[in-house]
């Protein structure tokens, strides 16, 4: 059994999650369209008691939703870049602006605050070069509290995966 905290009404709840559970967390992130039938029977449960806990886990938050990975190469966005961003001052202010303004741009696919040379790290996808440079020039550098930016263009993408650990 395995051990994870979750927040009820404020208050740090350990919750165990059983080997059932796990394989559950496992199955549906490899395959979120998985029937409640097939996933019962891979578990060795009845699809009535598959189910209960496949809601119990989303209700409680380990499952967040459920989505389609698209091939951004057949989107049009297939360019990958990853800059740093350095703000010129990090008030409560700067740093909830610059939240609010990378929200709303559909380039972002990412954006992390981190510690260390920089403040933020983004992940950005473009059509191409030209589409990023538009991004870099109109969008990103019109946010008045950044003072550097260094980008770097993904060349190859060796892994990419949404998927989480699951202790078993």
């Amino acid at each position: 059994m395995v051990k994870y905290q979750d927040q009820l009404l404020g208050q740090t709840a350990v919750r165990t999650l059983d080997k059932i559970d796990q394989k559950i967390l496992k199955l549906l992130q490899d395959d979120g369209r998985i029937s409640n039938v097939k996933l019962a029977h891979m578990i060795h449960l009845s699809p009535t008691p598959c189910l209960e806990r496949v809601k119990r886990l989303e209700k409680e938050g380990f499952i967040k939703n459920y989505v389609a990975i698209l091939d951004p190469k057949m989107l049009g966005s297939a360019l990958v870049s990853f800059i740093e961003v350095s703000l010129d001052r990090t008030t409560t202010r700067a740093l909830d602006d610059f939240r609010r303004i990378i929200l709303n741009m559909d380039e972002v696919q990412e954006c992390h605050m981190v510690a260390g040379g920089f403040d933020y790290l983004i992940k950005v996808r473009t059509q191409d070069m030209e589409h990023y440079r538009k991004f870099l020039g109109e969008k990103l550098s019109s946010i008045k509290d950044i003072s550097t930016t260094h980008t770097y263009v993904v060349m190859e993408e060796i892994k990419a995966s949404s998927a989480i650990k699951v202790a078993e």
